[in-house]
């Protein structure tokens, strides 16, 4: 029987029999939870809501229409326009990658090693600017820098700083031939870039694949790790003895980063688990 949207509770119910065999359900269940959110009802109750409390029509529409674009494939950051991380709202677009889970882990890893830090950081492959954003507004004493090869990433990137009222530069710079950071100091370093490998697209869901800019994304097999050493190849030009890079990594390369980072003559480099216990971030310190 078809649930007709009447109440805060309905949505979720609404959104389970819409999108069943689209999505697993504990994802489902998350998707009606960032919906909800964004109603003036949630809102006007700071997210802790009556499930019982009436939709008017317009937001009937609104989520309705919300649904149609979640059974054609489209993420629903993409739909909104922006999500939440690490307690920042951050504009998206096709141009930029969805910011996930993990890539908070990596950012609380970061702030929770660094807290009183005063030097540079460096960001490369900024995307949204979400990881630059959220270290500059938790570790306030810190200069932070994002680069991106894509221009429309940047003036994103950008436009995220101002809308969370933080002072970051970004830098429209190619990982493969940097010439502005060659100047830079930075005592800590930090990127997610593309890192899944061609032949892990089966594994992958379609709202990904047909929305999320490849580019950011992917790699060949034959040459899984080459963003990474790009980047460990300039960190060698521009770090000091005793700074720190960070990486978010494919689960399946955690011992192959590793040999990477001792080639490049990092110690203390240290692999940690994501939310689902799989390798997710590296870190390691230059040793010069």
């Amino acid at each position: 029987m078809h649930v007709k949207i009447r109440t805060l509770k309905d949505i979720r119910s609404n959104l389970s029999e819409e999108l069943k065999g689209l999505y697993p359900e504990p994802e489902i269940n998350a998707l009606a939870t960032l919906i909800i959110k964004t109603l003036p009802q949630a809102k006007k109750l700071h997210h802790i809501y009556d499930p019982g409390q009436a939709v008017d029509a317009a937001n009937i529409r609104y989520v309705t229409e919300i649904i149609k674009e979640l059974k054609k494939g489209s993420p629903l950051q993409y739909i909104l326009g922006y999500t939440d991380f690490y307690n920042c709202i951050i504009r998206v677009s096709e141009d930029t990658l969805i910011p996930r889970q993990e890539t908070e882990e990596l950012v609380d890893l970061i702030i929770r090693e660094n807290r009183g830090y005063t030097g540079n950081i460096l960001d490369i492959g900024t995307g949204s600017g979400c990881i630059a954003i959220a270290l500059a507004k938790t570790i306030p004493g810190s200069s932070v820098t994002g680069t991106d090869i894509s221009k429309e990433a940047i003036a994103i990137a950008r436009g995220n700083a101002i809308l969370n009222n933080v002072i970051v530069e970004f830098k429209q710079e190619d990982i493969f031939n940097p010439l502005e950071i060659l100047e830079f100091q930075p005592g800590i370093i930090v990127s997610n870039p593309p890192y899944v490998r061609i032949s892990e697209k089966a594994l992958m869901h379609r709202n990904v694949l047909e929305y999320e800019p490849p580019s950011a994304l992917f790699v060949n097999d034959y040459e899984p790790l080459v963003y990474f050493n790009s980047i460990l190849n300039t960190a060698k030009k521009i770090l000091q003895p005793g700074a720190k890079v960070y990486f978010e990594i494919n689960e399946a390369m955690g011992k192959e980063m590793i040999i990477l980072f001792e080639t490049f003559r990092y110690s203390e480099i240290n692999l940690f688990k994501d939310i689902n216990g799989k390798d997710r971030i590296i870190r390691g310190n230059f040793n010069g």
